[in-house]
């Protein structure tokens, strides 16, 4: 059980409440929905780095600890874990608050997500290039 006064590692990125449409035959969510907001909160962590779009690249050392149920508010704290010329690389970890003991605070997920800057071609640029000057 971790102090539910203190986040862990600062403002999560985003926080989401797992309803029953998130989940799998067995009761409990459904990993690909929990994947997919790894993503989004690790694509806002990125995207303060870069005024660029970012693609996602790849999902690495994905670790399911705990079952994650209805109700459970997962928070997805995201940092980043080294930034490369084109590309950067973040570590998303997520904590469910249980429905039913709020005072409870699992770690449920960890995830590294490589994103890389693209230009308007889908060609890789640098992460921190600026950006073109727009037409107006």
């Amino acid at each position: 059980m971790v102090d539910s006064s203190v986040e862990p590692h600062g403002e999560p990125a985003i926080r989401v409440m797992m309803m029953p449409r998130d989940t799998n035959p067995s009761g409990t969510i459904f990993g690909g929905v929990i994947l997919s907001y790894i993503d989004q909160a690790g694509g806002i962590e990125a995207h303060k780095l870069s005024p660029h779009r970012l693609v996602t690249v790849a999902m690495d050392s994905v670790q399911f600890k705990e079952p994650v149920y209805v109700g459970d508010m997962l928070s997805f704290y995201a940092k980043v874990v080294s930034i490369g010329r084109t590309s950067v690389r973040i570590r998303v970890d997520v904590e469910a608050t249980r429905y039913r003991e709020p005072q409870v605070r699992v770690p449920v997920t960890t995830a590294e997500i490589i994103y890389v800057a693209v230009d308007e071609n889908q060609r890789p640029i640098p992460v921190r290039s600026v950006p073109p000057a727009s037409s107006t």
